[in-house]
């Protein structure tokens, strides 16, 4: 209950969110009640939290929100009923990510089922996000690949800084960005990245109100403890389990 209460004040602080984020909330859980999910999605949400994660965003009826280098349009679903039929989801994925997630995507966009999803593929230097467009924006364990570099892999060098400002741009005052990833340990930045996935928590707080966004807060539930940050988060002996960060932003 506490942790109830505490997500809900929160959500009361964060310009652009919904005016009563108990309505916020239950659109959420209305969402991931949806019985057109797959049974993918759904074991996915045990692990992933999504009702505690999109709730603290406070995303609503008829927003326009970029889902940036979403994979498989996981929250892409979730959020296209929370939205609405005026609303609309931006789900942006860059061509290494596109190649990983092809196959799932083809079944989750299938036959215009959800026609408030528009897929997009860019390089990252050129989102084409627009200025002032947004009503908010989430990327979900894909931050710290800004800072990943492997052509092995077909994935380039990005330029984190001017990537994180297309999205600053975009955003309208008051709207936010909702950060989820895996954690790094304290001190170690962003040199982490490349060999584990991980990002140190501290830093992404520097690196986004560097930027100019507010750090508005953040939740526990993603937290583990048991997770000593220095395995690899595709090692199978904590894949699914790592210690997460949850982050919300706001432009001012």
């Amino acid at each position: 209950m506490q942790k109830l209460l505490f997500t809900l004040m929160l959500a009361l602080t964060l310009g652009g969110c919904a005016s009563n984020p108990h309505n916020s909330r239950q659109a959420v859980a209305d969402a991931i009640a949806n019985p057109a999910r797959s049974e993918a999605d759904r074991e996915r949400d045990a692990r992933d939290k999504p009702q505690q994660v999109l709730t603290l965003a406070g995303f609503h009826e008829g927003m326009t929100i970029a889902d940036i280098f979403g994979g498989g349009g996981y929250y892409s679903e979730i959020l296209a009923q929370v939205v609405g039929p005026k609303g609309q989801i931006r789900l942006i994925n860059n061509v290494a990510y596109d190649q990983y997630a092809k196959k799932g995507l083809e079944t989750r966009l299938a036959n215009n089922r959800l026609p408030n999803v528009h897929y997009e593929i860019s390089p990252p230097e050129a989102m084409q996000l627009g200025e002032n467009s947004l009503d908010g924006a989430l990327i979900v364990m894909s931050y710290h690949d800004l800072y990943v570099a492997d052509p092995n892999d077909n994935w380039p060098a990005i330029d984190a800084g001017q990537f994180i400002d297309q999205i600053v741009a975009a955003l309208k005052p008051g709207s936010v960005l909702l950060i989820v990833d895996h954690a790094a340990r304290e001190g170690s930045g962003n040199s982490d990245t490349q060999k584990l996935h991980r990002i140190e928590e501290k830093f992404a707080i520097r690196d986004f109100k560097a930027h100019g966004l507010e750090f508005v807060g953040s939740i526990p539930d993603l937290k583990n403890s048991a997770d000593d940050h220095s395995l690899n988060v595709f090692n199978a002996a904590i894949k699914g389990k790592t210690d997460r960060f949850v982050h919300v932003y706001r432009k001012p």
